[in-house]
């Protein structure tokens, strides 16, 4: 997927394996129960996997030397491994041989596994170690396979035509008259799906992709909508806020005693509202899947970030069990989070099965695009109580969106402190590493935004809002109290309490956040004098989840033009502690990826729900960053023998709040939405000349 972690994970494997890193090869593996949960997102791959990958390696090592001992004729201790051999003096034999001479039948207990001692990191030969990753070569040469590229005999392929709601959608008629003028056209058909994943949808096949576009553009369909046909943006954010009013709904996630006493003996207080408008993912590769029955057995050919959540879906659409499906994996071209949602399959394995051949479905970029599991649109409300000289005493934060977690996998929500389940990843980031005294984090689920789209996960989800408004937060509070806001924050960052840190992932805590932020701060002469409408902004983040943070700060340096309102970002600078860094020309890859991603829903890319869908459905008048606007960047790691933590997303939260916080230092404009239109920059500075 994308810059691909397979690189990370097989460096650990072979670290510790002592492999020839130049006969290493990644292969990927189809469905299976033995491989247990299927999944790569939330920046998850190399933080959990770190640890049993590096057993894995020193277990094949230690069995490989004891058997390659044997062969030679020597105690175990007297050999060595090292480029996929076993050495003793000067003889050695490699590790293929072992394998074909051998009897490689030791197992290990997990037990067992945890007691063998793993490299100090002073001994790693490869971990830590430039590389170029293992899969460029055939992404640069044309030979790697995505599954846009997936081909059986005898396949047909279909277009889809969606109906206009997401849910409560029925076709009433379907006219095919025109559509059968295209050479090539088959049929259509209306899907039939016990899962509920498509209704309303409407397959039309044909013996070429050109043929089923060609008929779709021709047919006449009519639908009877569900019953969100006429929702809006603006109708979203206002049930938001009404929930946010509503004090006995949502999830108590941080629940300290005294925020109420606190804010009612405050010398004063500070609230706002902050919100972020739909977002979409336009992963280079549309949607697609290739699926049919063979021996009673299904294969979905398809590109996917999470078989295990949408296998059940699939059986329940099939009517079959699980274990008569399998998904045959390929290269996705583009995941963002849309690729953990599997949706997609699903019709096209309908399809297969209401016309009895193998079905090749692609989408549009217009079908792709209205079949998103968009990042809601968010509101949030955050309150700060302060006490003598400025002192922070109390704050709450309360969030709501649409959760995909709630729609998508219930069973991976947690229960807030009042019992009532929550999305962790629709509110991670709340839950922050500032001290400021008794702390309250309410999450809430905008149930009219789950039912009139499927709330999915995004780059960085909840944490891509949370943060966004966190960090303009705490810049408005440093300016309230007329503090420095490098300074505010690193008060807050004193690592005490619950904040102090633990092992094995945020040994440190909040301080190493502040050292993150001290290093951003001396890198870009905090302070210094800058051009007339010119500012630097500063914002800190400790990525996707406090369960497994990536310290990381940023500062943005920002012009504002007066006259257009155009913000031109000039320079990011970031600072990274992510720990134990695997692959750096990944870890840097990621980091670069992830935050343009974040530079691009600042500035330039976010749709509106209009009567129940999105309103842009093409690169026409969805505008996400162009090359023109890359601004410079400089990322320093800082360097570290922690554990791993995650890479993929945690860059895309910081930013954002960084450019809204340098434009207010730029020209006095505090944008409190995102994303930031030049009309909005410009109706501030009305108002504040």
């Amino acid at each position: 997927m994308g810059q691909h972690v397979g690189t990370a994970l097989a460096r650990i494997v072979a670290d510790e394996l002592e492999a020839d890193w130049q006969s290493v090869r990644l292969n990927y593996v189809d469905t299976h129960p033995k491989w247990g949960l299927m999944v790569t997102g939330g920046s998850w791959s190399v933080w959990q996997s770190f640890e049993p990958l590096s057993q894995a390696g020193a277990a094949g090592r230690i069995a490989l030397i004891e058997e390659g001992a044997r062969l030679l004729g020597v105690a175990p201790a007297a050999c060595t491994a090292r480029n996929s051999r076993v050495q003793a003096g000067k003889r050695s034999i490699s590790y293929a041989e072992i394998v074909q001479r051998g009897d490689l039948t030791r197992s290990l207990t997990a037990d067992e596994l945890k007691r063998i001692p793993l490299k100090k990191p002073t001994e790693r030969r490869l971990i830590g170690k430039e590389t170029l990753a293992i899969d460029v070569p055939s992404k640069t040469d044309g030979s790697a396979r995505y599954g846009i590229d997936a081909r059986v005999e005898g396949m047909v392929h279909a277009r889809p035509l969606l109906p206009p709601t997401r849910y409560g959608a029925k076709v009433v008629s379907i006219d095919d008259s025109a559509a059968k003028s295209v050479k090539g056209y088959l049929k259509s058909i209306a899907l039939d799906d016990p899962s509920g994943t498509v209704p309303g949808w409407v397959m039309v096949y044909a013996d070429s992709f050109t043929a089923a576009n060609s008929a779709a553009e021709k047919m006449q369909v009519t639908w009877a909508a569900g019953d969100t046909a006429n929702v809006s943006e603006q109708d979203l954010l206002d049930h938001g806020a009404k929930l946010i009013d509503d004090p006995a709904v949502g999830s108590l996630v941080w629940p300290d005693e005294g925020v109420d006493e606190a804010f009612a003996k405050a010398k004063s207080t500070l609230e706002r509202t902050y919100s972020t408008a739909s977002v979409l993912h336009f992963q280079l590769e549309p949607l697609n899947a290739l699926a049919f029955e063979k021996d009673g057995i299904w294969e979905i050919h398809t590109g996917n970030q999470w078989q295990s959540l949408i296998l059940p879906v699939l059986a329940k659409a099939l009517g079959v069990g699980q274990d008569k499906i399998i998904m045959r994996s390929y290269l996705l071209g583009g995941g963002f989070g849309r690729r953990l949602n599997g949706d997609y399959a699903v019709p096209a394995a309908l399809a297969a099965k209401a016309i009895g051949k193998p079905v090749k479905m692609l989408c549009t970029r217009a079908d792709d695009v209205r079949f998103d599991s968009i990042r809601s649109p968010s509101i949030q409300r955050l309150r700060l109580a302060f006490g003598e000289g400025g002192s922070v005493i109390a704050m709450e934060h309360h969030a709501a969106a649409g959760w995909p977690t709630q729609i998508m996998v219930p069973d991976f929500m947690p229960k807030g402190a009042n019992g009532v389940p929550y999305d962790p990843f629709a509110i991670a980031g709340a839950d922050h590493w500032y001290s400021v005294g008794a702390h309250r984090v309410r999450a809430l689920s905008n149930d009219l935004a789950n039912r009139t789209f499927r709330p999915g996960w995004l780059r960085s989800v909840g944490p891509g809002w949370t943060n966004w408004a966190l960090e303009c937060f705490m810049d408005e509070a440093a300016h309230s109290v007329d503090a420095d806001p490098l300074a505010f924050r690193l008060a807050l960052l004193d690592g005490k309490g619950r904040n102090a840190g633990s092992a094995p992932n945020a040994v440190g805590g909040a301080t190493r956040q502040a050292k993150v932020l001290k290093r951003a701060a001396e890198k870009t002469n905090w302070g210094g004098t800058l051009p007339a409408d010119s500012g630097l902004g500063i914002a800190t983040t400790f990525g996707q989840e406090r369960g497994m943070p990536t310290w990381l700060a940023c500062v943005a340096r920002v012009k504002v033009d007066r006259a257009s309102g155009v913000v031109k970002l000039e320079k990011l600078t970031i600072v990274v502690d992510a720990g134990t860094i695997v692959h750096p020309d990944g870890a840097l890859a990621q980091m670069e990826g992830a935050a343009l991603w974040g530079v691009s829903m600042t500035l330039h890319e976010g749709t509106q729900i209009e009567k129940g869908e999105v309103k842009d459905t093409n690169l026409d008048t969805y505008t996400p960053l162009r090359m023109g606007d890359v601004p410079e960047m400089e990322i320093e790691f800082l360097p570290s023998t922690e554990a791993a933590v995650g890479l993929g997303e945690p860059a895309t939260t910081v930013v954002g709040p960084a450019i809204g916080n340098a434009i207010f230092a730029a020209v006095g404009a505090r944008l409190r939405h995102l994303p930031i239109r030049p009309a909005d920059v410009l109706q501030l500075l009305k108002k504040t000349s």
